[in-house]
C-alpha cells in the first residue's frame, strides 16, 4: 500500500519516483525532502510465497519487487556456513519484518540500480534514519563494505 503525502503534486511525483523509477548512485538518505510513504503487511517469505515477505536480513519483497538493501550485509541463510551464521541471520530476518511492519518506510536509489542478481539495490530509510544502521547498531549484520566476508569464527 503506497500512503501518499498532502504536500503537493511535486513532492507526491517525487515520493513515486524514488520508489519505481531506476536511479543510479548509492545516496545517503534524505532527511524531510520525500515522506515515508511506504506501507505493508510483510510476512516471511515461503517457497511459494513472493509477495511483502523478508527473505533474509537484507532481501525482501514489496510486491512483486524484489529488494536487497544496499547499505547493509546480512547473514546467509541459503545456507548458513555455520551454527552461529544461521542463528545471527535467522534473528536478523526476523527483526528486519519487524521493523519493516514498524510503519511506513522509504525507499532511497543510490548509484546502482540493481545487483548481479536483479535485486533493486535500495537504502530503507523511515523518519530520515537507515533501518539498516539501527540493524548494525543491534549486532543483527553489518555495513556493506563491498565484499562478503565470512560470520563463522
Amino acid at each position: 500500500m503506497i500512503v501518499l503525502p498532502i504536500r503537493g503534486a511535486l513532492v507526491a511525483a517525487l515520493a513515486l519516483a524514488a520508489l519505481h523509477w531506476p536511479c543510479r548512485g548509492h545516496a545517503e538518505p534524505t532527511r524531510g525532502a520525500i515522506s515515508d510513504t511506504v506501507a505493508a503487511s510483510f510476512s516471511i517469505c515461503g517457497s511459494a510465497r513472493r509477495f511483502d515477505c523478508v527473505v533474509d536480513g537484507d532481501t525482501f519483497w514489496l510486491g512483486r519487487q524484489k529488494i536487497r538493501i544496499a547499505d547493509i550485509d546480512a547473514p546467509e541463510l541459503t545456507p548458513p556456513r555455520c551454527a552461529h551464521e544461521r542463528e545471527l541471520g535467522e534473528a536478523a530476518k526476523h527483526r528486519l519484518r519487524a521493523l519493516l511492519n514498524a510503519g511506513p518506510f522509504s525507499l532511497v536509489a543510490g548509484s546502482r540500480d540493481e545487483d548481479p542478481f536483479g535485486r533493486k539495490l535500495r537504502t530503507v530509510v523511515r523518519a530520515g534514519r537507515s533501518i539498516g544502521e539501527r540493524m548494525v547498531a543491534e549486532g543483527l549484520v553489518r555495513r556493506w563494505d563491498g565484499g562478503r566476508r565470512s560470520w563463522c569464527d
